[in-house]
């Protein structure tokens, strides 16, 4: 299992931003989801025609950062 973690922004407003957190299944490493997440964003951004995907990375499910 991966989390896709998308830094989206509003169509409309582009200064109003989120994060979403998109979990999937994947058997590459970190970086190989990161660059492979293309049609995964393609896929979220054509289903919420009102956000825009500036940024993404890749991490383990459930992981904190401190």
């Amino acid at each position: 299992m991966m989390e896709l973690i998308l830094t989206v922004c509003a169509a409309s407003q582009l200064s109003l931003c989120e994060e979403r957190h998109l979990q999937f299944l994947w058997n590459g490493s970190v970086r190989q989801c990161t660059a492979g997440a293309q049609p995964y964003i393609a896929q979220w951004a054509g289903e919420h025609p009102n956000w825009v995907p500036v940024r993404w990375h890749c991490d383990v499910p459930g992981k904190q950062k401190i």
